[in-house]
C-alpha cells in the first residue's frame, strides 16, 4: 500500500515505515503530523485518485530530525573583468517517518437508472 501526498509544493510517494525528507514544517522533533492532501492511494490492484484530493483520506507521520542540506555553492564569474561572487545556500528540510495511511471512503458512482423517453 502506497500513497502519494503533497506538501511544501512537491508530491511524494510514501509507504508505511519509510522516511523521507520534505520541505520545512513548523513542528518539533517527535510530534506527530497529517499531511491531508493525499492525491493518491494505492491498495494492491485498486489504485483510487483523488480530483484533486481524496476526501477523507490522510498521511500520519511523526517528525524525526529538523536539519539542513549539504552547502550549494553559487558562483557568479565575468571573465577577464576581475569579477567574481560566491554565496552558499542549505536549504532547510524536516525528515519524517510515516506511521500509517488512512484511506478515506471509498467513491464509487451509482449508476442511475436510465429512463425512457417519450
Amino acid at each position: 500500500m502506497y500513497a502519494v501526498f503533497k506538501t511544501g509544493g512537491k508530491q511524494y510517494r510514501a509507504t508505511k515505515n519509510e522516511r523521507l525528507r520534505v520541505e520545512r514544517l513548523e513542528a518539533q522533533e517527535g510530534a506527530t503530523v497529517e499531511f491531508e492532501q493525499v492525491l493518491l492511494v494505492s491498495e494492491g490492484s485498486n489504485i483510487n485518485v483523488g480530483t484533486p484530493f481524496i476526501a477523507g483520506s490522510k498521511v500520519q507521520a511523526k517528525v524525526t530530525l529538523q536539519g539542513r542540506a549539504k552547502k550549494i555553492d553559487v558562483v557568479k564569474f565575468k571573465r577577464r573583468k576581475n569579477y567574481l561572487r560566491l554565496r552558499g545556500h542549505r536549504q532547510f528540510f524536516t525528515e519524517v517517518e510515516i506511521v500509517s495511511i488512512i484511506t478515506g471512503p471509498a467513491e464509487n458512482p451509482e449508476k442511475k437508472a436510465a429512463t425512457k423517453k417519450k
